[in-house]
């Protein structure tokens, strides 16, 4: 078994020698120094970054040359492992499968298989010393025990197992606290970027970015051995804008420096070339080594109008800087191509996890032999975004992701596993794929962005690498390919990476990337009630909310405003999704116009939209009149009638006296009741879509009229009990006994009592015969409104009723008479 800790690497490659103070950052071309403050989770500048120390133990596999294995057994606490092997350009021609067991359970998982590693570094760094090959990572969560099978024709050398314990800590928070612009004081030295010590070592060739010359790209359907006979990979026919180098040139880093001020602010991209006290971190078991600039020096990156998005540093997730190779790494010109890779890891973790994870990776590569971790950022499913490879995030580092075209490309790395098994996709890993999240997807999109934006390449076109390595299947060294400039791993590469899941994703990317904004339209315009439709149309006040909706995630817009009448009238953050806006009154139309962080703009088809400040009106106005139903003096039954309408319609109406009642905005009468012999008040409201309201009424009196009052003709007998109105009632079996009520109204009701044994009655109104009614129920009821007429105005009448004598149940008992003014 053989552990590993973080210890300090010594610096590789050709440095000019320079002593800066910590904390500064040389800006090239421009002779000035730039302080940059890094910071993650609760940690402060003057705190410093908080070091998670990882360990990796390694255990060998034994066996015979085609079939070696390690037996079940305990170890120490990991939580990510990988094979390796000592020669990386040897493949792995044979399954490796293992299994772990939890340290939380005790209980061991299924076999796992575990596929190729994919991410590569170009051959200057894969080729040094103590590099080795490897397997596809397994995060495995809290473990402590391990069983390896690995079978094949002739297994590579020196195969072991590598544990990982990736330590506690690190933040999921992003945090980047970018100072001003500083100059050297007084009796400093001025940097200089020209060579001061050349070294021996040559630069690494940088690949050359001449379009004409060209040959197809990979195809999506690489395998990870392809045979001899397997034709050259073909491009892509996906973008139809092509851009070979970007448009925006970098500063040569020949240029004379100057020592001129600065005239402008401190960069809005955090990540800039890092101080010479980041770079040659202060370490215990570290040699005494010059602290070098990188030479040439790194241009500074070009202004670009997309925001760096937030990030976890390096720093935030606990990298030990002290594990990595001390020192500046190599630099390419300019990003012109970005890799969207997966780590062919679960995708059943936690995202507070993730930092974990991030560093076990990083350990996974040291321990392989590579100078730092190979990818560029990071991203996990929930969309935080993680730094990479050391040296500036707004740099072009060349990183260790995609074999031959590391230079002047960058690699995003999803966590996670995103095959689906079907073509193109390799079968060695039994690791369940999933799809992207949106949150993923949005987040590689807006690295890609910046990124890109820095360098003048569209998302959405093309750019020219060259191969820059010897022994990469489908591609030849020296040629110039022309790629996407967001392209997945498998087309520059041998490989399935990344999965057709996220491979499928990659338009998307490119188009949240690119802008201008997508799918940009007005869903509403409310009013403080809610959205209100007349038509197609909208209805508001004078102030009204509008709310709209993109495909493009927000936090690739910049901004958003609301056209009135083709002007804009509201300007936003883009991430909002709505604005209040006034509206002069009148009919409108209604865009949002959406700004991409590129500076593309969309706008929304119009909305018409009316400002109505017009309140309803009553073209009938109220009117009572007595209904049917059970009469007391606290309650006597009237109806309202009424007509209210609105230019463009409705949305409520209420009552509000006596009683309050909620009403539908098409009501035209309601049901209510007065107090007997006392002016009641009949109030109503009306609202129309806009909200203005309008309000109405009338007021009348109910009066009850007892048999008392009444002229009687025939046999007619008094009744007493508390059912009926003011304790009696009267009552007569006789055919053509009569009762005449003389009153003076508007609305009058004849009142009875029911039962199945009760007989009917002729109505007479001033003479005329108006009904018969029958009072016979099944149940016994008082004091019923049986009948009731209505006039336009207030004017004397009589009523009569005329006992029919019905067969078997003559007999009527009447109540009086309700009379309303």
């Amino acid at each position: 078994m053989r552990t590993e800790a973080g210890g300090a690497r010594a610096p590789r490659g050709r440095r000019a020698k320079i002593w800066l103070a910590a904390g500064t950052v040389l800006v090239a071309g421009t002779g000035a120094v730039v302080a940059l403050r890094a910071t993650s989770g609760t940690d402060t500048a003057a705190e410093g970054p908080h070091v998670v120390h990882t360990s990796v133990d390694s255990l060998d596999l034994t066996g015979s040359a085609g079939e070696r294995a390690l037996a079940a057994r305990s170890t120490k606490a990991f939580r990510m492992l990988a094979v390796s092997w000592q020669d990386p350009s040897v493949r792995l021609d044979g399954t490796v499968r293992v299994r772990t067991r939890s340290s939380a359970t005790g209980k061991w998982t299924d076999w796992q298989a575990l596929g190729a590693g994919d991410a590569q570094p170009d051959p200057a760094e894969r080729d040094r010393a103590g590099v080795r090959g490897g397997t596809a990572p397994l995060w495995a969560g809290p473990s402590d025990g391990v069983q390896v099978k690995a079978d094949g024709k002739a297994l590579p050398k020196g195969l072991t197992v590598d544990l990982v314990d990736p330590g506690n800590g690190g933040s999921t928070t992003p945090a980047m606290d970018p100072a001003a612009y500083a100059m050297p004081g007084d009796g400093e030295e001025t940097p200089t970027d020209q060579p001061t010590d050349p070294g021996t070592s040559t630069p690494e060739q940088t690949p050359s970015d001449d379009p004409a010359e060209t040959t197809p790209a990979p195809t999506d359907s690489a395998t990870e051995t392809p045979a001899e006979t397997t034709p050259p990979p073909t491009p892509t026919a996906e973008p139809s804008q092509s851009t070979s180098a970007g448009t925006t040139a970098p500063t040569s880093p020949s240029a004379p420096t100057s020592t001129a001020p600065p005239t402008s602010a401190s960069p809005t991209a955090p990540g800039y070339l890092p101080s010479l006290s980041a770079a040659y971190p202060s370490c215990a078991s570290a040699s005494a080594v010059p602290h070098t600039m990188p030479s040439p020096l790194p241009a500074q990156p070009p202004a670009t109008k997309v925001p760096a998005p937030p990030f976890v540093t390096r720093a935030g997730w606990g990298a030990d800087e002290c594990a990595r190779d001390t020192g500046y790494p190599d630099y390419g010109h300019t990003v012109k191509a970005v890799f969207v890779h997966h780590t062919d890891t679960t995708n059943a973790y936690s995202c507070a996890d993730s930092p974990s994870i991030v560093r076990s990776l990083y350990a996974l590569h040291l321990h392989q032999g590579w100078r730092d971790l190979g990818y560029n950022f990071l991203v996990d499913k929930c969309g935080t975004i993680f730094e990479g490879r050391f040296g500036g995030a707004a740099m072009p580092v060349i990183g260790a992701q995609t074999y031959g075209f590391n230079t002047d490309s960058m690699g995003i790395a999803a966590i996670g596993t995103y095959t689906d098994l079907s073509g193109g996709d390799s079968t060695a890993s039994t690791i369940p794929g999933a799809a992207p999240s949106q949150a993923m997807v949005t987040a590689i999109s807006r690295i890609a962005a910046w990124k890109l934006g820095m360098s003048g390449v569209s998302p959405t076109g093309t750019s020219s690498l060259t191969e820059g390595a010897k022994d990469s299947y489908g591609f030849t060294f020296g040629t110039a390919y022309t790629l996407n400039a967001v392209s997945g791993h498998r087309n520059g590469f041998a490989t399935d990476c990344p999965g057709n899941q996220l491979y499928a994703k990659l338009a998307t990317i490119r188009s949240y990337a690119a802008g201008p904004p997508a799918g940009v339209g007005v869903t509403s315009v409310d009013t403080p009630s809610g959205a209100v439709r007349s038509g197609t149309g909208y209805v508001t006040g004078t102030t009204a909310t509008v709310r709209w909706s993109t495909s493009t995630p927000t936090s690739l817009l910049s901004g958003a405003e609301v056209l009135v009448d083709g002007t804009s009238v509201a300007k936003v953050a883009g991430s909002a999704t709505s604005a209040s806006v006034p509206l002069a009154s009148g009919r409108h139309t209604v865009q949002v116009r959406a700004t991409h962080v590129s500076g593309k703009t969309a706008t929304s088809a119009a909305v018409t939209v009316t400002a109505d400040t017009t309140r309803p009106t009553y073209p009938t106005a109220p009117s009572a009149q007595l209904g049917k139903g059970t009469v007391n003096t606290a309650a006597v039954p009237v109806t309202v009638t009424w007509k209210a309408a609105d230019d463009n319609g409705l949305r409520s109406q209420a009552a509000t006296s006596p009683t309050a009642k909620t009403l539908t905005a098409t009501s035209t009468n309601w049901a209510t009741t007065a107090k007997s012999a006392t002016a009641t008040k009949f109030g109503l409201t009306a609202t129309d879509l806009a909200g203005n309201t309008a309000t109405t009424s009338v007021t009348r009196t109910a009066t009850l009229l007892q048999e008392s009052s009444a002229k009687a003709t025939g046999t007619w007998t008094k009744r007493s009990s508390s059912s009926y109105l003011g304790g009696y009632s009267s009552s007569s079996g006789t055919k053509s006994a009569s009762l005449t009520w003389t009153f003076k109204g508007r609305s009058v009701a004849w009142i009875a009592s029911r039962a199945s044994t009760s007989g009917a009655v002729q109505i007479y109104v001033d003479g005329t015969l108006q009904t018969t009614v029958d009072l016979k129920s099944a149940t016994t009821a008082y004091r019923q409104a049986m009948w009731t007429k209505t006039w336009s105005s207030a004017a004397q009448h009589t009523l009569k009723i005329v006992v029919v004598g019905t067969s078997g149940r003559p007999t009527v008992t009447t109540d009086g008479i309700a009379v309303l003014n």
